[in-house]
């Protein structure tokens, strides 16, 4: 069966008998040795393999074993964490930010690109944020990666009400990016506290030609795509963010913790 030559193969390829960027045996000799799981495993089990991004395969070439990239990690706890450095010093949120925290790296490895531009809000935006449809926002996009790796981590389109940060006209313009201490920093200059941050994990699925392009996916890699939604203290939403987020290194954890009997 092709799980049984996905398991050997990533067994191989974790214990380091093929390290990154080694080929993988040639093709016959691969399937003399899992002939036993029968016609068509060791095609299933590769493609297996490349839609998690332990392999590639280049136009007229083998499989070869891909190096990791820097993987992202969100969990529940970093909004908290976020919320705190808020109201911190300039140098503290200037440290290490969200971004930071997710990855491990420091501010000096991570490369930003951000776009701000005004959209009216769709009906389905509208909807999220609770206006009408026609509705000034202010949209942001963000790719940050390392410095060492071409493409970005994850695409991030975040929705902001012009109405609701107009009165600070520095979070109109992409100039001030990127701004310590994210989202919330930048939030609470105009008065505005989070209450609660919801993450919605919508779907997953093949990337677009767009998207496989930027962050650097091959055939048979997926996205997941989250829909984060903050929502203030008088019980407004003030951001609505799309985040598409590769399958091959993106990590969810979500702690609850349990009121004790």
């Amino acid at each position: 069966m092709w799980q049984t030559v996905a398991d050997d193969l990533r067994r191989r390829i974790a214990d380091g008998e093929w390290p990154p960027g080694r080929a993988l045996p040639p093709p016959q000799e691969l399937r003399r040795r899992y002939a036993a799981e029968g016609p068509g495993a060791l095609r299933q089990a590769l493609a297996v393999l490349v839609a998690e991004g332990l392999i590639a395969v280049h136009p007229g070439q083998g499989p070869y074993v891909r190096s990791p990239r820097r993987r992202i990690r969100r969990e529940c706890g970093s909004h908290q964490w976020e919320k705190d450095r808020a109201r911190a010093s300039d140098e503290i949120r200037r440290g290490t930010g969200a971004t930071e925290r997710q990855t491990g790296l420091a501010v000096t490895d991570l490369v930003f690109s951000i776009d701000y531009a005004e959209r009216r809000a769709s009906g389905e935006l509208a909807a999220a944020f609770g206006v009408a449809p026609g509705t000034p926002l202010v949209e942001r996009v963000y790719r940050t990666r390392c410095a060492t790796e071409p493409v970005p981590m994850s695409l991030v389109r975040s929705y902001l009400v012009r109405e609701h940060v107009a009165a600070n006209p520095d979070l109109l313009s992409p100039a001030c990016e990127p701004w310590p201490g994210g989202t919330q920093a930048q939030l609470l200059t105009v008065g505005i506290e989070l209450d609660r941050v919801v993450e919605r994990v919508t779907g997953a699925r093949p990337p677009t030609r767009e998207e496989a392009a930027l962050l650097g996916m091959g055939p048979g890699m997926a996205v997941l795509l989250l829909r984060k939604t903050c929502v203030d203290t008088a019980g407004r939403v003030v951001e609505v963010a799309d985040v598409t987020l590769p399958g091959d290194r993106a990590e969810f954890v979500c702690t609850t913790r349990l009121a004790r009997w």
